[in-house]
């Protein structure tokens, strides 16, 4: 009985089992895009631009091994001071801010294309930035290409500029003293060739430097076994700083190691970095009409840029090292081009600074 009444409950709830299971399936199946302005036969929606600073590192790190006759540098080679311990260091080889473009999310209008006019040619950017209008050509600023670091040369194995006299010794310590032997005798043979005194004189200047490459290539090589070899790698670290109001003071944009290299902000382990923005901006205050423009909304012209101007300073701790000015939208003010330039009694072209959304030339001919 018990049984009979369980199995009558389940059929009659399967069907809102179902349900719910398919509701939650649909949920699952729901994707969210991120909206992304453009243009349609209908009209066009457009960001103006804001300045973002982008702030390439390039970070050195140089790392020491010692070499295997270290020990007896002092004694067979005269080098003092070589270090028996195996040493890295970073340190910052350049620091360069670029200025790019990127939208302004509180700045995005929209045009509704009309018969009556000539603004329906607008060009956008990839991420909706408004570049020109009526022009075929407009471009927009290019990102800075990524640091590319020169080739390293081969690594040579000094093992193999020694004879089967030294390989056999049967101590370090003699092997060391023999190898010494070989590089006076490699910086003699040098001298007596630059001086024309060698047994066997190069038939022409180049195979004269090439005989002298090979003596420098072994006397390196050998020598790197008392002295060390020290290896630099250098990589490009890109920050990005998005000013909308001037910094309080300064603010922490990176760390440096000895240890790890560039490391975070809040990585106490390395010594802070700093920047500070100010707002350098000379403009007249904007005159007040009593209406205030809404964003995505259709308008009577076109939105411009009349862009402030920024400083951005970076230090090394309490040090002033880069200090430069910018445009910055951000910091100025917004211009409406009454939509009146757009009709069809003017043939009307918009050039625009892709980096600030200024105009850079307005050409408004009457058609003949």
């Amino acid at each position: 009985m018990r049984k009979d009444n369980c199995c009558g409950w389940l059929m009659m709830a399967l069907p809102l089992i179902i349900s719910l299971l398919s509701f939650n399936v649909s949920i699952a199946q729901t994707q969210l895009s991120i909206y992304r302005p453009g243009v349609t036969p209908e009209g066009a929606v457009y960001f103006l631009p804001k300045t973002a600073l982008r702030i390439s590192v390039l970070v050195e790190k140089t790392t020491y091994m010692p070499g295997d006759f270290a020990p007896y540098a002092q004694r067979y080679l005269r080098v003092a001071d070589v270090s028996q311990e195996p040493k890295t260091c970073f340190r910052i080889a350049d620091l360069k801010v670029t200025p790019c473009p990127v939208p302004d999310t509180t700045k995005v209008y929209a045009v509704k294309f009309d018969a009556r006019t000539v603004a329906s040619h607008m060009t956008l950017s990839d991420d909706g930035r408004l570049l020109a209008l009526n022009i075929e050509d407009a471009e927009d600023a290019e990102v800075p290409a990524l640091f590319v670091p020169a080739p390293k040369p081969e690594e040579v194995n000094p093992r193999q500029f020694m004879g089967e006299e030294i390989l056999s010794c049967g101590s370090t310590a003699k092997m060391a003293e023999m190898t010494a032997h070989e590089i006076y005798d490699l910086r003699e043979n040098r001298t007596l060739l630059i001086k024309g005194q060698a047994d066997f004189m190069p038939q022409d200047g180049r195979q004269m430097e090439r005989m002298l490459a090979e003596l420098d290539r072994q006397d390196r090589a050998l020598s790197s076994l008392f002295v060390g070899t020290t290896r630099r790698d250098t990589v490009e670290h890109v920050l990005w700083i998005v000013p909308d109001a001037a910094t309080e003071g300064k603010t922490v944009l990176f760390r440096l190691s000895q240890v790890k290299g560039l490391v975070e902000a809040d990585d106490l382990s390395g010594a802070p970095f700093y920047y500070s923005i100010d707002d350098i901006t000379q403009l007249p205050a904007p005159e007040e009409n009593g209406k205030k423009a809404k964003s995505a909304k259709s308008l009577e012209g076109i939105y411009v840029n009349v862009p402030g101007r920024l400083r951005v300073t970076l230090y090394e701790g309490i040090k002033p090292i880069l200090t430069e000015e910018h445009p910055a939208p951000q910091f100025g003010q917004t211009m409406l081009l009454s939509g009146s330039l757009f009709n069809k009694h003017y043939a009307t072209r918009l050039y625009l600074d892709s980096l600030t959304g200024a105009v850079l030339r307005l050409d408004a001919d009457q058609p003949k």
